[in-house]
């Protein structure tokens, strides 16, 4: 039997498993698409180790796949297949007078159902106080899946009547113009992980603002080379030349210890409209020209619009820049999502605002295209003499963007 399990280098966000592609006893080829996983970054197909039969699935629809669990089996014998009603059988095998002499009682029964409940079923029965027992899963085996919770919420009314039967889910409150958008699988996931970075890190935020007026003009001038690039680009390379000055920002919280990231691998958070929100991560930015950056952002992000991202494509960030500014913010305060990452920048719209400026010994107002930057940190991780340290040196570089060679 040949174990397939869940990649080892998976990003360490938590995986669910959203769909499997073959069915018990089905034949598959080595490398065929086998099974999908899902986390709130991409979604990720694990090919088929090997060339057989699917002899088993042991991780069904919406269970939590870890790195290095057991998702199934394959095998090149026909019978090795366990097929979900003989599973069901060899379950209750058994000498037929220890079958007559042994009994579960109620409360054994509710137990060994409830562990065949996943998390976010789970979490779903507890959040609309829905009894298991009154839903008729569809799953595996008879396994109550997510969309089996959601479909009983749907079918929950407000014309329950005190003294009938108690509802499947509680009902809602009716709002005649309101329009119920259920969350997909990404949604929940993002939720999830939003909830335990907030609850994990001690978030702080400091503020500084920025004129690009240096950045603004090195950009035309390499577009009238006909090299075109994004601020983003630049927000990038300044980021890793900063990281000099606060290497811990770069890092992240163990229990025993702070870990610095050896290479600066920044992740770029990229809106995908209704979809949510992914982080293709562009690695060794220290190392690379604002052109080769430039040029590796472009494909990531289209890679990404266009739902081609593999799992390497977003794993092993060190830092995240939240370029919020390009949807038209002019201040927000990101929450660091990834992994114990230590800080996140946030950019915000870039705006000509006047300013007061120091020329010869006097001030004068002048109108520059301004941006607040923002980073938030880990306070366990940095400080705050650490973040404005950081802060003015990337302001700094930003501000002092020399012109391009002539």
């Amino acid at each position: 039997m040949i174990e397939v399990r869940v990649p080892h280098e998976q990003e360490g966000t938590k995986a669910v498993v959203r769909a499997w592609l073959k069915k018990p006893g089905e034949a598959v080829a080595e490398n065929d698409p086998l099974v999908e996983l899902e986390t709130d970054k991409v979604t990720q197909e694990v090919p088929a180790p090997a060339a057989g039969l699917l002899a088993e699935i042991l991780l069904d629809t919406d269970a939590e796949a870890v790195p290095g669990a057991l998702l199934g089996r394959i095998s090149l014998e026909q019978q090795d297949i366990v097929r979900p009603e003989r599973s069901a059988e060899r379950k209750v095998e058994g000498p037929s007078h220890e079958r007559a002499s042994t009994s579960l009682s109620t409360n054994e029964s509710e137990d060994a159902a409830e562990t065949r409940l996943s998390p976010s079923v789970r979490r779903a029965l507890l959040q609309h106080d829905i009894d298991p027992a009154r839903i008729r899963g569809t799953g595996r085996n008879g396994r109550i899946t997510r969309e089996d919770v959601d479909k009983a919420v749907e079918a929950a009314t407000v014309s329950h009547v005190d003294g009938g039967p108690k509802p499947i889910a509680q009902p809602r409150v009716a709002e005649a113009n309101w329009t119920d958008i259920p969350h997909d699988r990404m949604r929940r996931t993002i939720a999830e992980n939003m909830v335990r970075a907030v609850s994990e890190a001690p978030h702080v935020t400091a503020l500084f603002e920025a004129d690009f007026s240096a950045i603004t003009a090195h950009k035309k001038a390499l577009a009238a080379r006909g090299t075109r690039l994004s601020y983003t680009a630049y927000l990038l390379k300044a980021a890793a030349e900063a990281m000099a000055v606060a290497p811990a920002i770069n890092g992240r919280w163990a229990e025993d210890r702070i870990q610095v990231s050896p290479t600066v691998d920044i992740g770029v958070g990229t809106a995908l409209g209704d979809k949510g929100l992914v982080v293709p991560v562009v690695r060794d930015c220290a190392s690379l020209s604002l052109e080769e950056i430039g040029a590796r952002l472009d494909t990531l992000t289209t890679k990404a619009r266009e739902g081609r991202l593999e799992r390497s494509d977003v794993a092993g960030g060190s830092f995240t820049i939240s370029n919020h500014g390009v949807s038209g913010s002019l201040l927000a305060s990101p929450i660091i999502l990834h992994q114990g990452q230590a800080a996140i920048l946030g950019v915000g719209k870039l705006q000509k605002r006047v300013v007061v400026l120091e020329q010869k010994g006097s001030d004068v107002i002048a109108i520059r295209p301004m941006a607040y930057v923002t980073l938030t940190i880990d306070h366990r991780v940095v400080d705050g003499h650490q973040t404005n340290a950081w802060l003015s040196r990337f302001v700094d570089i930003i501000e002092n963007w020399p012109a391009p060679e002539a």
